[in-house]
């Protein structure tokens, strides 16, 4: 500025800010005007009731966090604290004024939309998972909690939204159901191919119609009564062999727990050990109620395991002995310990039948 005689008295600066740039700070003005302390101290429209720290807190709390004005066309963001930045990649200059449609994508689903469309409308606090976009493009699932901020009058003033990005659980959960999905298939062709064998061995040894329909129903009945047992949803543990034995041979004991003796560490069976397993003990269950130690109320099974490191990895191996039954006869037929015998061999393991006069011992080794 140049006075009357030519001197420069004083020097102004004139400042041109874009439209659009004039709009979002001033956006950013009313919104810390409403939500702050006056100059005598008095609350502002929005009472935090406090003083500047609880509005700095806001601003640097690591929870994503935005706030909207519904009081402006379109609902636009008129706060945005350093998380929220952080988490979308957008500054808070880009998100000033704009819609949180901004976030949104190819993948967003119309049915989340319409959600966060509803808790709006309801003016309550609610939670919505969408898929949202970062500025990069890449998407992330956010749990989305959107509420209503009112004023002392009780009118709607603000929304406030946080963000909580699940990707990286839901993403877990995904898998997990996916890897339980692969199991239950995998137990279910499994159990087939253990019914075929027991159907085909079956009638390979028996000629009289009746008695292969009971055993072939009794086999069954076994192998399903366990298997269901483990593949209940609420099973979280693979089944342990000390339990799968005790509920499968211990019906068959006709004084109870005193003819059965269970001795051995806790070791969970795998999936595809419980049908070789579970045939196994039942086979060797049937058999001594019909012939061996717990057809009379003396005998007694004592059933040993124990977890062996091989070579090739580690292994259960169990111990059956019978005692004080009657005298032990060879069978002549023998289709259920070689229905056992294959379904052990596929495995990869071996059982052993060692028919002693005072009691049948069987030894198998499975690998785990």
């Amino acid at each position: 500025m140049v006075n009357a005689r030519g001197r420069v008295s004083g020097l102004f600066r004139v400042s041109m800010m874009r439209p659009d740039r004039m709009r979002k700070s001033a956006l950013v003005r009313n919104f810390y005007r409403r939500v702050a302390l006056d100059r005598n101290g008095k609350d502002g429209a929005w009472a935090l009731r406090n003083d500047r720290a609880i509005a700095q807190t806001v601003r640097h709390a690591q929870i994503p966090l935005c706030i909207t004005d519904p009081t402006l066309p379109d609902n636009p963001i008129v706060f945005a604290n350093a998380a929220f930045c952080d988490l979308t990649g957008f500054s808070e200059e880009e998100v000033i004024g704009q819609n949180c449609r901004m976030l949104q994508g190819p993948g967003t689903t119309d049915e989340s939309i319409a959600a966060i469309r509803k808790v709006i409308a309801s003016a309550e606090v609610d939670t919505v998972e969408i898929l949202n976009y970062r500025k990069d493009g890449t998407s992330f699932v956010n749990a989305l909690q959107i509420g209503p901020i009112l004023g002392d009058d009780g009118a709607l003033m603000y929304y406030f939204g946080s963000q909580l990005d699940v990707t990286a659980k839901r993403e877990m959960e995904k898998q997990a159901r996916q890897l339980a999905d692969d199991e239950l298939l995998h137990r279910l062709r499994n159990i087939v191919n253990v019914m075929n064998v027991i159907v085909r061995m079956t009638g390979r040894e028996e000629t009289d119609t009746v008695a292969l329909a009971t055993k072939i129903n009794e086999r069954l009945t076994a192998l399903s009564d366990v298997h269901f047992s483990t593949i209940r949803p609420d099973t979280e543990a693979a089944p342990e062999f000390e339990k799968l034995a005790r509920t499968i041979v211990l019906p068959y004991a006709p004084a109870g727990s005193v003819q059965l003796n269970l001795s051995g560490p806790a070791v969970a069976l795998p999936a595809g050990l419980i049908s070789p397993i579970t045939l196994g003990l039942h086979e060797l269950a049937t058999n001594s109620v019909k012939h061996g130690a717990l057809s009379v109320a003396q005998g007694r099974v004592d059933l040993s395991w124990v977890v062996q490191d091989r070579e090739e990895g580690r292994s259960i191996a169990f111990h059956w002995e019978e005692t004080k039954g009657p005298p032990v006869v060879v069978p002549a037929r023998q289709s259920g310990s070689r229905i056992i015998k294959t379904l052990t061999a596929s495995t990869g393991g071996d059982m052993a039948f060692d028919w002693r006069e005072s009691g049948l011992i069987v030894k198998a080794d499975f690998p785990l």
